[in-house]
């Protein structure tokens, strides 16, 4: 057998995407890039890695088995780079953040400083739903998760990064009539979801049960950029987190519908399992957290925290 690191990367991709096309946008490579690694990597076992069913590419059992042996093998491999790097007296190790999909837009700004701070340290940011975000930091998969909607089956600690605010948005063809909806315009006007195991639905569908609304799901959505697309086209309205909308609010694609007693609130959070012993690295990035957050907020989200 001959084969390379970058295969067993790509296809241990693969296996945790289901997906020749999200493995290929995650590793940020063409897909016929990834094809042709895997056929390469493929051509080394008698035995399938991988099969075809309709269109959908599903994993082996025998693949899964070498998925485990891949993932071994870099491990020792980003091991033996860290090791070289601890003895030069660089910080050395891998991040691992599981983040909800409108996270995306938070994340990034608590991070990009110290990754700067610390080269050698790499990061794994993995952009979900809350429930697979919920599921990873359960399976210790992770060293930390950012949510805005805290899970109540585990024991964890927490630091607060900034608050999450949630409004009703409409696009640039609605007449807005009134200075203020009272809250029953939800059971008037068609709304867009998010996916079930989302925190963004999680969150709307306990307002409209807390304040006994009938609303009317028009469709359902599986990412925070299908939503403002389908707003932006004039499919119907939705509640969307402000963090997210800004450039769109800013060019009039999108405007805030105003209505009794919104935004509605809450807080990102960094959350990590109670019982875990932090890796080095893990409790760098959380002593930097503690050091540095409330100076990245007042930096990078003050038009967020003054938004009116």
């Amino acid at each position: 057998m001959n084969y390379t690191l970058n295969q067993l990367r790509i296809f241990l991709k693969i296996v945790q995407t289901e997906s020749i096309t999200k493995a290929a946008e995650d590793l940020h490579l063409t897909q016929p890039a990834v094809s042709i690694q895997l056929k390469n990597f493929q051509n080394q076992f008698e035995i399938p890695l991988t099969e075809i069913v309709g269109k959908k590419l599903y994993v082996t059992d025998f693949g899964r088995e070498i998925a485990v042996a891949a993932e071994n093998i870099l491990n020792e491999v980003y091991a033996i780079n860290y090791k070289t790097l601890a003895y030069k007296g660089q910080l050395a190790g891998r991040l691992k953040i599981s983040v909800v999909s409108t996270g995306k837009y938070v994340i990034p700004y608590f991070l990009a400083d110290f990754m700067k701070r610390h080269q050698g340290v790499e990061l794994v940011l993995d952009v979900t739903n809350k429930s697979k975000v919920i599921e990873s930091l359960e399976n210790n998969e992770v060293d930390f998760a950012l949510v805005s909607v805290l899970p109540t089956q585990l024991t964890i600690n927490k630091i607060e990064l900034m608050q999450n605010k949630l409004y009703l948005v409409g696009n640039r063809e609605v007449t807005v009539e009134e200075k203020l909806y009272p809250k029953t315009v939800f059971e008037s006007i068609p709304l867009i979801y998010r996916e079930a195991g989302s925190g963004t639905r999680f969150v709307m569908e306990r307002y409209f049960e807390n304040n006994q609304l009938a609303v009317t799901k028009k469709m359902e959505l599986t990412s925070n950029e299908a939503v403002k697309q389908a707003v932006i086209a004039g499919l119907g309205y939705s509640i969307m987190p402000l963090i997210g909308i800004k450039n769109e609010l800013e060019n009039g694609q999108l405007q805030i519908i105003p209505v009794q007693n919104f935004p509605i609130t809450s807080v990102w959070n960094l959350i990590w399992l109670s019982p875990k012993k932090l890796s080095p690295v893990a409790a760098m990035y959380l002593e930097y957290l503690h050091k540095e957050k409330d100076a990245l907020v007042k930096e990078r989200f003050d038009w967020f925290e003054n938004y009116r």
